[in-house]
């Protein structure tokens, strides 16, 4: 996998989170601890698109 296939994969695979983690702030019966995990999956992504980006 070139580096730049796998950036696009993992931009992707953020902005699916950012989409679930909108959803989730919504609604009320969502689950905080889930919550939780989502952001930090967004966050380890976004960092790893950060790291190989410079």
């Amino acid at each position: 996998m070139s580096m730049s296939s796998h950036l696009q994969e993992l931009r992707k695979k953020h902005e699916t989170l950012s989409n679930e983690v909108e959803v989730a702030q919504r609604s009320p019966a969502f689950d905080d601890i889930h919550l939780k995990a989502l952001k930090k999956q967004k966050l380890k992504i976004k960092e790893e698109i950060e790291r190989l980006s410079h």
